[in-house]
Order: structure tokens, then C-alpha cells, then sequence
């Protein structure tokens, strides 16, 4: 069986986070993923730590190339005649300064599709601002929403705001290439994919709220202003239980879990909104009734009874859950420097064209030689010269 992206070539310009994770999805996919980066120097990424570099370089193969040089300038012009993709996440107008707009680039290729991720998108006032994850994470409105009433915005501990870009830059490139070939289109397109708008449009429909209710959402901690019970709740033996009942039929069974079925029945509680109303008073209850007993107690009873209950895991209890074990959530890919690098496995399964982690991130430049000769027909003499002029 083929992986679905088998055949696909993508040019990778992109850097850190929310660039490293789009490419490992598409690697991870099959395409042929040429990660394009600076000579001695590589993804900065690289300097996170060797596991960052790879598990989110994993399935990729490493090119150096100059791009500040007219020599390197010409050859990603060539290289980018026979991809199907080019990602890049440079400050807007980097690639004009170097001969490589995208009108320059699909004058060589009209079929290629281009990736322009930045901060703040490709134009507007804040174009030519510098946008991190943390910034779009504070400019979304998602830090105002994150952590307790009496505590300050709270960023999130994950580079969630890269991550989430990263997913809507897979999928958009997957529209662009259905359209391409699928549709009969036949030509490639631009895609700009500002960093903060993927975060902003998965935080609920508060812009909405605000216009037609006046609601601005606050920081609830663990509660929630829209469902209840909802909550982290300690356990006997100091560990942790989250919950999510706000559906009348899992409220139920929750507390018959606790053997407090009187709850059912009680006024403030007898329905989704009666409970969210009075969300203090029924948390309080819960968390007074889950402390009584150890974290196996209770989620014997909340399995029992088909409770949306999970114990809050950190990484060691997810090395140990049987489940995720023989799901295989973590796997071992074989690695030159460390033996082994266990890391997430691929997801989703496809049953005709299953997806496969091929190797862990590469060595810097390790498939300079190999891409330019493949893509190009480069012989390696004339690699070994750009080698000591500094292009690659």
C-alpha cells in the first residue's frame, strides 16, 4: 500500500515550530519533504534541543542552501520547477529581496503551491511586525481566556498557537492540491496563513457573543460558563480526576456514581442551565465526594457507570496506560545518534494509505548531495564546489 502523499515533493523553507510541525504532517503522509536550510547554521529549531529536532524533523530530508547568494537564489528557482509545494515562514517580503516572489516562482512552475506563513499575514499594519507563537497566543484573545478569575492571563505551557497553524496549513494545502489535480484546475496558488487567525477561530464564537449579547468570556479556571459539572477534582491519594457531565443523562449517571442521586432531583441542579447557574454550590458537592476515596476507586465506579471521567495523566502514566500501549500512541523509530527516539505516532490510521514515521530528523545537509542530483542531475563535483564557495 502507497502512503497518501506518495509522490508529492514540497520545498521546506520554514523554521521552528508551527513550519517544523507542517512538514512532519506532510512527511509523515509520504511526500517527499526537502527541508531547505541555512549552510552551518540549519533550522533554528535544531538549537531547541536534539528531541525537538527529532521527532518534528522526523520523515524529512536536510538540504543546505544560501539563499542570500544569487547562486542559491538560482538554484531554489530550479529546485522549486519540480516541487509541487513551497512552505516558507520569512518575514513578508523576504523572498521579494531575493528574487523569489511567488510570481517569479510560478513563472518557472505555474503548477506550484505556495505556503506564506508569518505572524501576522502578508499584509496590514502589522505586517512587518515580528510574530511568535507567544504574541498571536496574547493577541487572540486566547491568554485573556486561559487560567482563574484571581490569577493573571496564563500562556500556554505547549506552542498550541503554531501547532494549530500548522494543522491549517496542512489542510489548506491539501484544498489547493485537490483543486489542482482533482478539479482539473491546474494551476498552483498562494496561500497566506497568518499565525493568529487558525488560534483565534477555535476559541468559540465569542466575537458573536460580544456583538449580539454584549458577553465578553473571562477566565473560569477548570469551570466552564457554558456546562456543568466540569472540572479537575483531587482524589484521596493525591491525584487528579477530570470530569465533563453536562449532559443531562451523564449528569445523572455521575452522581449515582458518587451515591448522590438525591442530586437528580434537587432544583438547582435539574437541568444543564439550572447547574451552570449555580456551578459553585454543585462543584463544591463533587469535589467533597471524589476526595473521599483513592483515584482507582473512583474511576472503578465511573467506568462502572459509563462516567466521562480520566485521570489527569503526565507522560510516565501514558508510558504505562495498556490502552494507549497497544494503540501504539508512542513508538520507537530507530535514530544513528541515540539508538532509539520514542515519540507520537502517526494519526490518524488510514486503512488504504497508511501514514508511517520513516526516520527521525537528519543531520544538517546529509541529502544535499542526493536532492541535487535527483531533482536537479547535479553531479557531485559541482556540489562539492558550491560546497567551498558557501552556497550550500
Amino acid at each position: 500500500m502507497t502512503a497518501p502523499l506518495e509522490g508529492v515533493k514540497v520545498l521546506d523553507l520554514t523554521r521552528l515550530i508551527v513550519g517544523g510541525y507542517y512538514g512532519m504532517l506532510l512527511a509523515d503522509a509520504g511526500a517527499d519533504v526537502v527541508k531547505v536550510e541555512i549552510p552551518r547554521r540549519g533550522d533554528t529549531l535544531r538549537a531547541w534541543s536534539p528531541s525537538w529536532w527529532k521527532v518534528y524533523g522526523r520523515g524529512k530530508k536536510s538540504i543546505t542552501l544560501d539563499l542570500t547568494k544569487p547562486e542559491g537564489q538560482a538554484l531554489l528557482k530550479n529546485l522549486a520547477a519540480e516541487a509541487d509545494i513551497l512552505a516558507e515562514n520569512f518575514f513578508p517580503g523576504k523572498l521579494e529581496s531575493w528574487g523569489l516572489s511567488p510570481g517569479e516562482l510560478h513563472e518557472v512552475n505555474p503548477r506550484l503551491v505556495i505556503v506564506r506563513i508569518s505572524g501576522w499575514g502578508q499584509d496590514g499594519p502589522y505586517r512587518d511586525r515580528p510574530g511568535f507563537g507567544t504574541l498571536v497566543e496574547a493577541a487572540s484573545g486566547f491568554s485573556a481566556l486561559n487560567g482563574f478569575p484571581d490569577s493573571p492571563p496564563l500562556l500556554p505551557p505547549v506552542p498550541i498557537a503554531d501547532m494549530t497553524a500548522g494543522l491549517y496549513g496542512v489542510a489548506s494545502t491539501m484544498f489547493a492540491l485537490y483543486r489542482r489535480d482533482a478539479l482539473g484546475g491546474g494551476k498552483g496558488q498562494v496561500i497566506d496563513l497568518a499565525l493568529y487567525e487558525p488560534l483565534f477561530t477555535i476559541i468559540g464564537p465569542h466575537a458573536a457573543e460580544f456583538v449580539l449579547n454584549g458577553k465578553k468570556y473571562k477566565r473560569t479556571g477548570n469551570l466552564s460558563e457554558n456546562s456543568s459539572p466540569r472540572n479537575c477534582y483531587p482524589t484521596s491519594d493525591n491525584r487528579w480526576i477530570a470530569i465533563s457531565a453536562s449532559t443531562q443523562s451523564m449528569f445523572e449517571r455521575l452522581v449515582k456514581g458518587l451515591d448522590r442521586a438525591d442530586l437528580i432531583s434537587d432544583p438547582r441542579f435539574k437541568d444543564n442551565i439550572t447547574r451552570v447557574a449555580n456551578n459553585p454550590e454543585l462543584d463544591a458537592i463533587i469535589a467533597a465526594e471524589i476526595s473521599q476515596r483513592t483515584c482507582e476507586e473512583n474511576m472503578g465506579r465511573f467506568v462502572e457507570g459509563g462516567v466521562t471521567a480520566m485521570p489527569i495523566y503526565d507522560i510516565e502514566d501514558i508510558f504505562a496506560d495498556p490502552h494507549f500501549r497497544e494503540r501504539e500512541l508512542i513508538k520507537n523509530i530507530i535514530d544513528p545518534d541515540f539508538g532509539e527516539v520514542p515519540m507520537q505516532n502517526v494519526t490518524p490510521r488510514m486503512s488504504e494509505t497508511p501514514q508511517e514515521i520513516r526516520w527521525t530528523g537528519p543531520a544538517l545537509g546529509a541529502h544535499t548531495i542526493e536532492i541535487l542530483d535527483e531533482w536537479l542531475g547535479m553531479a557531485a563535483d559541482d556540489v562539492d564546489a558550491l560546497r567551498r564557495d558557501g552556497v550550500v
